[in-house]
């Protein structure tokens, strides 16, 4: 005998009326040799005699077939493949959108103009429901209910992050929320969020059921952001405390990301979140070198913007490390000019030294020297002794390169000489390397 139990979210559900006794006979039922008992169900509690198996998204070949098996006003496209691996090829999704549009007679041009319109909220068909009554089903299941009012909001942040939720942030990101370990486990036993390379995260089709459509208008996905930023105002020198933790960026770089490119959008003229891009910048350019999207807002930023210089300053730090030392110099020389309108002798002298190092790698040798020397020259005037260092040091490099190798040799002895004893070694190092090279 062959019995199914198709969505037993409500039975298997221990929470709900006379549970106990529905979970008691459905694991009496497991010991009866000539019965076989199949459950399908978003919960995965089930009595611990029977096997699991988990049903899994469809590859990309089943997912275009499924679709084409139902809708066929119009021939296999990129635009319907391109909106198929945006649902994450989930079974239930790709029948509802497939359903849609057959029964609206749409050729796939407007089956992709409604997606980008509509999203989700189009997956609904009146004869067999939708995806969002789906998802309502299981947040109307007691389980979810007796989680708290701040459940939903949670879904909701998690579905902003396009990483989702790393466990082991779980703490420092909801303070506010208690429990919150066992909130997050529930929501994997709901089927809600699945667990993946140490994050919480959910299928497509719930991140944009979830996600909140105003950031500012979630109190906790503001308060998980300020959560991330305030983790970026650590400093990230090599030589400093603070450093090893700030590694932390290597594997939450996306979520970091996609948060400023949302916040800067919605507030361009704060210096504060720009700070913040800053700060992340320098995250990765000591610990994740690589590119970011937020080049063009940076570059796009008004001159006078407060955080603008700073800004151009770490995205050459990133382009030096990917090789693009054109753009680099190009990125530094707007640093320095703005630098020195706002008359910030000390920001200046830094940017002349490392426009020195550019120079020096692209092989321009006399442009670089002059700028080493007037670094050095405002370091003395401000009496900033590790300044000074670094222009030398700078200075040392690129006359060895124009093979000019006393000048070489003397500039870095003077660099050595100027760094005090067991301070700033990082930069000490860099400058018996100097000297020994030369």
């Amino acid at each position: 005998m062959l019995i199914v139990l198709d969505n037993a979210e409500s039975v298997l559900d221990l929470q709900g009326a006379s549970a106990e006794e529905t979970y008691a006979v459905v694991e009496e039922l497991s010991h009866f040799s000539n019965i076989c008992l199949c459950i399908t169900s978003r919960i995965s509690i089930i009595p611990p005699d029977y096997k699991t198996l988990n049903i899994l998204t469809l590859s990309t070949e089943a997912a275009r077939d499924a679709f084409y098996r139902i809708y066929t006003h119009g021939e296999q496209s990129d635009l319907v493949n391109n909106i198929l691996e945006q649902l994450d090829f989930h079974p239930l999704s790709i029948t509802l959108l497939a359903t849609v549009s057959q029964h609206s007679g749409w050729d796939t041009s407007r089956l992709a103009r409604e997606w980008e319109r509509r999203r989700t909220t189009m997956l609904q068909v009146q004869h067999s429901g939708s995806l969002a009554a789906t998802i309502e089903l299981s947040l109307a299941s007691p389980m979810f209910q007796e989680l708290g009012s701040d459940a939903r909001a949670l879904l909701g942040v998690v579905a902003f992050l396009p990483q989702g939720v790393h466990e082991k942030n779980l703490d420092w990101l909801f303070p506010t929320i208690p429990d919150r370990t066992n909130v997050f486990d529930k929501f994997c036993i709901l089927s809600l969020t699945y667990r993946g390379n140490g994050f919480i995260t959910m299928l497509a089709p719930l991140r944009d059921y979830f996600c909140p459509q105003d950031p500012m208008s979630s109190p906790l996905l503001r308060a998980t952001k300020d959560s991330y930023f305030s983790r970026l105002s650590v400093d990230v020198y090599p030589d400093k405390p603070g450093y090893e933790e700030a590694r932390w960026i290597t594997s939450e770089d996306v979520n970091v990301e996609h948060l400023l490119n949302v916040f800067t959008s919605i507030d361009t003229g704060s210096g504060d979140i720009w700070d913040t891009c800053a700060h992340f910048m320098e995250h990765l350019h000591q610990h994740k070198p690589r590119l970011v999207t937020l080049e063009p807002k940076i570059k796009g930023l008004p001159n006078d913007h407060p955080s603008k210089p700073q800004c151009l300053f770490h995205l050459s730090q990133l382009f030096a490390l990917v090789g693009n030392h054109i753009e680099r110099k190009q990125l530094l020389s707007h640093t320095l000019e703005l630098w020195r309108e706002r008359e910030d002798h000390h920001r200046v002298a830094q940017t002349l030294w490392y426009l020195c190092g550019v120079n020096r790698r692209l092989r321009l040798q006399k442009e670089g020297i002059q700028q080493a020397r007037e670094g050095l020259g405002i370091c003395q005037q401000l009496g900033n002794t590790v300044g000074q260092a670094e222009c030398l040091n700078n200075l040392a490099w690129i006359l060895c390169r124009d093979k000019q190798l006393d000048a070489a040799e003397e500039a870095a002895s003077r660099a050595i000489n100027l760094i005090p004893g067991g301070s700033n070694q990082f930069l000490l190092c860099r400058c018996h390397r100097g000297l020994g090279d030369i």
